[in-house]
């Protein structure tokens, strides 16, 4: 792991989501499934997982059957011969996902299996009938940061396939000019980012249920590069497991905008006075707010938003 490569996997993120956008405009990655089975099981460990988490999630509001599980869990569900088990690893290695594969095959029958990963050709494609290339590059500084983000844009080609929606292309072009422009700023709000975020007592980073993913996957690039203290949360069950420590710690908050639960967070954060980053809108009391183009859009918001912690984690580690 290196903090400088770490950087330039960061500044590759524009130039590699418009590849992503133009190669989905001319191919379905997802052609070789056929038709589609009645039932869905997604398995990752990590950031892969966390990717999973969100896609299941959608796929589940648009009438899909489809659940995330952790590869190493042993209470995975049995599939059947209408199930598609879609294996995410960015390495193509992680050794729960192989043995979660090798566990499925035998109890599956006629399941289908898919690998989605960023290196082709690995055991994890040996094990699977199709390989979906994530084709995020190599990230250099060994830390999966493309490649989760382009998890959550292939799972989004596979929701558009299913269910006729989302425009993945238009809105990885969008994400692409959101991402230029927070590394283009960076130097404009960086340093009073980490100023407000990057406490004594570590860093909090909340978002909506439906981008659960962004909070988590922001966490662990603090965690997993500065090895920083930093936990990930849903906005609204904040207000259930995580406000008691503002009262006891010098709390810092990085709040990824748009949950209509938002009001009861910040009331908190004010009476107890927590010091507070806004990420995607202009939020009453934050110490910062960090904007880009078409925050007001949800599907940029989960493709683009972790890119200002992993900004900041990068400039810690560095």
């Amino acid at each position: 792991m290196d903090p400088a490569l770490f950087a330039n996997d960061l500044a590759e993120k524009p130039a590699r989501l418009r590849a992503l956008a133009s190669s989905l405009r001319a191919v379905d990655p997802w052609a070789g499934l056929g038709g589609a089975p009645t039932s869905w099981l997604l398995l990752g460990m990590g950031s892969s997982h966390y990717a999973n988490q969100v896609a299941a999630a959608r796929l589940r509001a648009r009438g899909v059957a489809a659940v995330a599980e952790l590869a190493a869990t042993d209470l995975l569900p049995t599939p059947t011969a209408a199930s598609t088990v879609v294996a995410v690893s960015a390495s193509g290695g992680s050794a729960e996902t192989l043995h979660a594969v090798r566990r499925l095959r035998e109890a599956g029958g006629d399941a289908r299996f898919v690998a989605l990963t960023n290196q082709p050709g690995t055991p994890l494609g040996e094990l699977c009938d199709l390989t979906v290339d994530l084709g995020a590059g190599e990230e250099r500084g060994g830390v999966a940061s493309r490649s989760f983000q382009h998890t959550l844009a292939l799972l989004m080609a596979l929701e558009a396939r299913l269910t006729g929606g989302p425009d993945v292309p238009t809105v990885l072009h969008q994400a692409a000019a959101a991402s230029a422009h927070l590394l283009d700023t960076c130097d404009d709000w960086l340093p009073a980012m980490s100023a407000a975020a990057l406490g004594p007592d570590g860093t909090h980073v909340v978002a909506p249920a439906r981008r659960i993913s962004s909070a988590l996957q922001s966490a662990l690039m603090l965690r997993e590069g500065p090895r920083l203290p930093a936990v990930g949360c849903e906005t609204a069950d904040w207000s259930h497991v995580d406000v008691y420590l503002t009262k006891t710690t010098d709390y810092r908050l990085v709040l990824l905008a748009g949950s209509r639960w938002e009001p009861e967070l910040l009331r908190w954060v004010r009476e107890r006075g927590s010091t507070l980053v806004a990420v995607g809108a202009e939020v009453e009391g934050a110490a910062l707010a960090v904007r880009y183009p078409h925050d007001d859009v949800d599907d940029v918001r989960l493709l683009t938003e972790t890119l200002v912690c992993e900004l900041l984690a990068a400039d810690a580690w560095g």
